[in-house]
Parts: structure tokens; C-alpha cells; sequence
């Protein structure tokens, strides 16, 4: 990546005593730093729909994912666009105010652009945003990543909507990228087995709940 990511330290006189504060800076294209103003471990302030449309002001086009990040210590989006200049951009997005903390050119998928032609850039019916509502309209909760998957032609088949429902489990949705269906829910084993693991619990039990059509 292009993007250089710097840990700074800094030293600031607060009103309850002297503190020492850890930021993440990162610079972008042009080598300007800027600070993730967010620490990894609290909530995100901004959500999915924020942050793309934030990253969508500074690159216009079209957005392919977008997902929830720890980037050395800060919480950020990383977002995923497909210029209206033909060129694939990663966008980072503060998740604590929106800001646009970097951005460069993904030249691996400019490359993947060019051995499968325009339709790699995944023009899809349903976008983004809309994948977005209906995942949580069918899973209400919270959204940690959205991804458009494509079949081997380039054609988009559909988004991956993973959310933090209000069950607390780590939900995969898959929407029709065509007609806006939700085709599968089903519990993330992986997210739900490292859970369990950090709470240590003795017994070992893991209950796995799936629904998919």
C-alpha cells in the first residue's frame, strides 16, 4: 500500500493530570498526515452508510466495499471505490468523525480490471446502501463490512453483508445483487469460536445458528 501509517505518540496536559496519548497517523498519496481520532476497542461514531458516502466526496464513483478496520491501534473504514476516472481507490475513512484520512490507487485491482474487462468494476442494480438496508431490515443490528462478490466473468452475483446483530452473533448475509434479495443468513463459526475462546469458557459448548433458503 501506498498509504504510510505512523504511531505517534502525544504528550497532552489534561485537566485531571498529565496523560500520555497514543494517536495513528497516516499519510496518504501526498505524504499529508493525519490522525485516526478513534482508538481501536471503542464504538464507531460514523456507520457504513457515513463512511461510504464521506469516501464517495472524495473519489466519485461507484463503491465496492467497505469494512470496519483496526489499523494499528485506530478504528477506521476502509473503503473500496471504483472511479468514475476507471481506476480502483481504497479510501480510509475515520469511524470516529467521517473525515478522509488517506487515499491512493489499487493498482492489484486495476490489474484484475484489465484481465476481466469493464464489467470487473461490478455494475450492480441494487447498490451499496440498499444492500445495506435490506441486511439489516432482515438482521437488524450493526454493519462491520459490506463486500460485492462477482462470478468469474466479472458480473456481480451479490453483497456480503457481515452485521453484529442485536443477538450479539457475527451475522453473513448474502444479498441478490440483481433483485435485492436476502439468500442466506448464517452465524460467523469463526467470529462465535474466537469469542468463546476470549472468555475462556470450560465447557467448550458452541451452539451454531444457521438459516439460510
Amino acid at each position: 500500500m501506498k498509504r504510510k501509517i505512523v504511531i505517534a505518540a502525544v504528550t497532552a496536559a489534561v485537566l485531571a493530570g498529565g496523560t500520555a496519548a497514543t494517536a495513528v497517523a497516516f499519510a496518504d498519496d501526498n505524504d499529508s498526515e493525519v490522525r485516526s481520532s478513534v482508538a481501536s476497542g471503542h464504538a464507531a461514531k460514523v456507520d457504513v452508510k457515513e463512511a461510504v458516502a464521506a469516501a464517495l466526496k472524495a473519489v466519485p464513483g461507484t463503491a465496492t466495499e467497505a469494512e470496519l478496520d483496526d489499523e494499528d491501534g485506530g478504528l477506521v473504514w476502509e473503503v473500496d471505490v471504483y472511479g468514475s476516472d476507471k481506476a480502483r481507490h481504497d479510501v480510509t475513512v475515520d469511524a470516529g468523525n467521517g473525515k478522509v484520512l488517506g487515499k491512493h490507487t489499487d493498482e492489484d485491482k486495476a490489474d484484475d480490471d484489465r484481465d476481466h474487462g469493464p464489467k470487473a468494476s461490478g455494475p450492480a442494480r441494487v447498490s451499496l446502501d440498499a444492500a445495506v438496508d435490506t441486511a439489516l431490515k432482515a438482521r437488524p443490528g450493526t454493519v462491520t463490512s459490506v463486500d460485492l462478490d462477482h462470478d468469474r466473468d466479472g458480473r456481480a452475483q451479490h453483497w456480503e453483508v457481515e452485521v453484529t446483530a442485536e443477538d450479539g452473533k457475527e451475522h453473513e448475509l448474502k444479498v441478490d445483487a440483481a433483485d435485492g434479495r436476502v439468500t442466506a443468513d448464517r452465524v460467523d463459526d469463526d467470529h462465535q469460536d474466537r469469542k468463546h475462546d476470549d472468555h475462556d469458557d470450560p465447557n467448550g459448548d458452541h451452539h451454531d445458528d444457521r438459516d439460510e433458503d
